[in-house]
């Protein structure tokens, strides 16, 4: 059971870190948080390529591209529209948004890389598609107007639509190519901070994030963000896919929505019964999906 516990576990560290997050998106921009969080990740994962002794990944030129560009537009564009997401609707929500991110791959899959889907398959896409309309129809809480709501909505689908680009990206670069998860997570890592950070110096804006940072709270709930879902989520996640297969892998790595109900629950926010029932049928969705691949 060690693949499916290390899976679970990656599930609830990042159910974790996106609540940490929802509360430090109130005092800082989502730029400078993916910044931050960005250079934390790099910082533990380079040390642990030194510890390892893992040498550095011999990739063609083509393969390099690809996996420099899942990192600027998974990392340094959908992190960032997460984050902003995060601030809008919460981690409940936009955790549950963030199930669309299989299905979108899946359709990306079936355009650009010809991969089919069977007709089981599409029931997962439909029943995820089916929970999270179920919740997101639900009355906002008083604390969301709808324009706030709205305008989350359109930062979530972003940044699932950006995860499925990358992951989609990620793929290709790596088929039939060897590469350990700490170098292929470190590209990448470096990638979205290099767009990012660039952003930052063309706006001018890099000592603005650095001040609107720079607490010892705040950088510390920062830190614990990135290395329990950062650091620790790509270790758990690259286990788990050692040692179970692949779709009960990724499908108990979805579970994130079910660990956040509680969290939020203890933070002060009312979970209905409804909103129990369509993340409980979003993840049976994913699962429909996953099962298949």
């Amino acid at each position: 059971m060690i693949g499916e516990i290390a899976a679970v576990s990656a599930a609830f560290l990042w159910a974790v870190a996106s609540a940490i997050y929802a509360t430090l998106g109130r005092q800082a921009p989502a730029l400078a948080l993916n910044l931050g969080k960005g250079v934390i990740a790099i910082v533990l994962l380079g040390m642990t390529i030194i510890l390892q002794g893992l040498t550095a990944p011999s990739l063609a030129g083509r393969s390099s591209l690809l996996l420099l560009l899942s990192g600027a537009i998974g990392i340094g564009f959908g992190d960032t529209v997460y984050l902003e997401a995060l601030r809008y609707l919460g981690a409940r929500r936009t955790l549950l948004l963030g199930t669309l991110a299989p299905p979108m791959a899946a359709c990306l899959a079936l355009w650009f890389l010809r991969e089919q889907l069977s007709p089981f398959a599409w029931l997962g896409i439909a029943v995820t598609i089916m929970g999270i309309v179920w919740v997101i129809s639900e009355r906002a809480a008083e604390t969301h107007a709808a324009e706030r709501q709205g305008l989350g909505l359109l930062y979530a689908l972003l940044a699932s639509l950006a995860q499925a680009i990358g992951a989609i990206l990620s793929r290709t670069a790596l088929d039939n190519t060897a590469v350990s998860p700490q170098w292929g997570a470190l590209l990448r890592l470096v990638a979205g901070i290099v767009v990012v950070g660039g952003w930052g110096v063309l706006r001018h804006q890099l000592q603005a994030w650095w001040q609107a940072v720079n607490t010892t709270d705040l950088l510390l709930r920062l830190f614990a963000a990135s290395f329990a879902g950062t650091y620790l989520g790509i270790w758990l996640q690259q286990l788990s896919l050692k040692y179970t297969v692949t779709g009960i892998s990724q499908t108990l790595n979805a579970t994130s929505p079910l660990f956040v109900l509680p969290i939020a629950a203890l933070l002060g926010e009312r979970i209905s019964s409804r909103a129990w029932l369509g993340a409980t049928i979003a993840v049976i969705g994913v699962g429909l999906l996953l099962a298949q691949t």
